[in-house]
Order: C-alpha cells, then structure tokens, then sequence
C-alpha cells in the first residue's frame, strides 16, 4: 500500500514536472514581450533606450533561452531519477505488467531527451544566438524540427503518465491482511 502511495506520488511530481517545463520555457520569452509592451520600471525603460531596443531585446531573449537550456538539462536528469522510482516502486506492485511498460516507455523518451534531443536544441539553439532571424537561417528548421519532436514525444510521455496514475489511483490494493 505505502508503495503504491510512492508511486501515485512520483508519478505526480513526473506529470507536475513535466507540465510546469512547459509553463516555464513559454512564459520565459512571452515575458521579455511583456516588459517591452508595458516598460513597468523606469530604470528597465532607461537601460532599453540606453542599449537599444533591438539590442536590449537579443540580450533578454538569450538570457531567456540560456535559463531554458539550464532548466531543460536539469529537468531531464531530475526526471530519470523520478522515473525510475517510479518504476521500482510499480514493480513492487502486483499486476503491474501494463504500467511498468509505459513507464519504461516514459523513460526510454527521457533518456531519448536526455543522450540526443536536448544536447541537440542546446547546440542549435546557441548557434542562432543573436543571428538576425530575417531572412531565416537554415539552422532554425533544424531547431524547429528538434523542438516539435520534443513537444510531440513529451506530449506522449505525458498521456502515458496519466495512463499509469489512473491505473494506480483506481486498481484495488490487494489486501494482504487474514481474516
């Protein structure tokens, strides 16, 4: 029972984790957009003028994109640690064929991220560090490409973990107690 808690538990921090990466490396560039359009802090809007605009704003978005690849490294090695207690503690559940699978799946997209995908936009990405996007150079289809299979391969990652947190929110403990 207390290992079945564990895991609904790491499954929780594996979904919450993985949904919080999302919210965060969006929200980190979406808010360079808002400190342009609102200027909220007259030494912000000073240090703007004084640099630039278009200066400033290269500077904030490789700020950005430096803070996401450090968050998207430490998350991917975070997330194996979780993920494979998750799957030792499933393993120690009866009946627990079909789930140990898809966290295996779940870990074989993490560590996917981990060995190639990751250190792949970590290195595309940088090299378009402060290039002029227009007209687009090539490495951004490659960046672009990389960044979709991420999405796509997290998204199902993620309907996986759903899949295995309903299965163990909702299969019947056994009861190992005599009557």
């Amino acid at each position: 029972m207390l290992k079945r808690r564990l895991a609904i538990l790491s499954m929780g921090v594996w979904l919450t984790g993985t949904l919080w990466m999302a919210i965060v490396a969006t929200q980190n560039f979406y808010t360079i957009d808002r400190l342009f359009a609102a200027q909220p802090n007259p030494a912000f809007t000073a240090a703007v003028e004084k640099l630039g605009a278009s200066d400033a704003s290269f500077l904030l978005r490789y700020l950005s994109s430096e803070l996401n690849r450090l968050f998207f490294q430490v998350w991917g090695l975070l997330q194996i640690a979780v993920g494979i207690l998750a799957l030792w503690l499933v393993m120690a559940i009866p009946k627990s064929s079909k789930p140990k699978w898809m966290i295996v799946s779940m870990l074989g997209i993490t560590l996917l991220f981990a060995a190639l995908i990751t250190p792949q936009i970590v290195s595309v990405g940088r090299s378009l560090d402060f290039v002029v996007r227009d007209p687009a150079p090539p490495a951004l289809r490659t960046f672009g490409l990389l960044h979709a299979t991420y999405t796509v391969l997290d998204g199902i990652k993620l309907i996986l973990g759903i899949l295995v947190t309903i299965w163990l929110l909702r299969d019947p403990p056994v009861n190992t107690s005599r009557a």
